[in-house]
């Protein structure tokens, strides 16, 4: 159980920093990589679930999809923090 844990919390980090590379050009440090990767995940698996899009691929399609929903989520952020 405490292994899955800390293996959620390393693709948290992995997905906000590969989102933050995507967006920014750079990671923004270790806690709001996390928050971001985890929030992304969320936002991702959620539009594609009321969507009913089924995305195979097991753990890389499931990082994808991680992924993009955080850089969705930065992408929103810019424009709020822009304006």
């Amino acid at each position: 159980m405490h292994l899955y844990f800390f293996l959620q919390i390393l693709c948290g980090i992995l997905v906000g920093w590969l989102a933050a590379i995507v967006v920014q050009g750079r990671g923004m440090g270790l806690l709001p990589d996390l928050i971001i990767g985890v929030l992304g995940a969320v936002l991702g698996g959620t539009v594609l679930s009321v969507l009913h899009i089924h995305v195979g691929g097991g753990l890389l399609g499931d990082l994808g999809v991680s992924v993009a929903g955080a850089v969705v989520l930065l992408i929103i952020l810019r424009i709020i923090k822009s304006s």
